[in-house]
């Protein structure tokens, strides 16, 4: 099972690269970001240049096999040898041996390098308060489509009201994806040490190493619920003479903390359903480790 599982990873990660045999990769090497691609029952593909989450869900995709470790299990570290000697047009871009262990991602150091500085900036996803689900480039430059589709940066609630205002793909924060990313970068933290640093414009043009951005990310998402220094009010609850006054100042509800569905991209208020104690509470398992 594993040894299929393995196989259906690089398949994947070699399509998304290259498209099967149509020449199309979904990285663009100019932008250094991954776009959604459509294409037409004609043949034509048309980019969709949206910077916004999708973009960045290829860094999920992160996992270390060490050779000391996979060796224990002979029948699947031979099937990886096999596909890695055998079927190197999936493997090469996507099994990365760096010598004690091999490092499963979708994207190359190039690719890595390209996304990173994207995600790191915070004239795009970097808020104070995690990274937004949409570049806040798009701000300044709205994506247009066509005359009537245009995608732009809206960090709280939509302006269209259709499905209730919900924008959570337009720029607020969410729990669960920040999480998974800050995994990837502890994972390729682990993998890489700090061989591998990235300059980048949230980190003054300084190299970073991925241990660094891990911590980093979990400091800004605890920052939502934690009191600021200067004006004591916690971010999740907005401005203390907002609606949400009373969970601000009042001695019995000033430490009920609720966990939101999403966060507004600029200022980490809360957004969305406030009962949305599933995914998060993982700003907890956050707190434990980084904290």
């Amino acid at each position: 099972m594993a040894s299929k599982f393995f196989q259906h990873y690089t398949n994947i990660a070699a399509a998304m690269k290259r498209m099967g045999t149509c020449g199309y990769q979904l990285y663009d090497e100019a932008d250094g970001f991954f776009y959604d691609v459509l294409r037409y029952p004609d043949g034509r593909f048309h980019k969709v240049a949206v910077r916004s989450l999708v973009g960045l869900i290829p860094l999920f995709a992160v996992e270390r096999l060490d050779h000391a470790w996979i060796k224990r299990f002979p029948i699947f570290y031979r099937d990886v040898q096999w596909n890695r000697k055998n079927r190197s047009q999936f493997t090469a871009g996507t099994v990365h041996d760096l010598g004690h262990t091999l490092l499963l991602t979708i994207v190359d150091r190039h690719q890595l390098e390209g996304v990173i500085k994207r995600v790191w900036d915070e004239n795009e996803f970097l808020s104070p308060y995690g990274l937004r689900s949409l570049s806040k480039a798009h701000a300044l430059e709205p994506y247009r489509f066509d005359a009537h589709n245009v995608v732009e940066y809206e960090p709280g609630e939509a302006k269209c009201k259709i499905k209730g205002g919900n924008s959570n793909w337009r720029g607020p924060i969410w729990i669960p994806t920040n999480f998974l990313l800050i995994e990837s970068f502890r994972k390729l933290g682990k993998a890489y040490g700090k061989d591998f640093q990235i300059r980048t414009p949230a980190s003054g043009n300084r190299p970073i190493a991925f241990r660094e951005m891990a911590r980093q990310g979990a400091e800004r998402l605890i920052r939502i619920f934690t009191r600021n220094n200067e004006t004591g009010c916690r971010p999740l609850y907005g401005p203390k003479d907002g609606v949400s006054a009373k969970f601000q100042t009042d001695p019995h509800w000033k430490d009920y903390i609720q966990f939101h569905e999403y966060f507004h991209g600029d200022n980490g208020a809360g957004l969305g359903a406030s009962h949305q104690t599933g995914w998060t509470a993982l700003v907890a398992c956050l707190i434990d480790e980084w904290s």
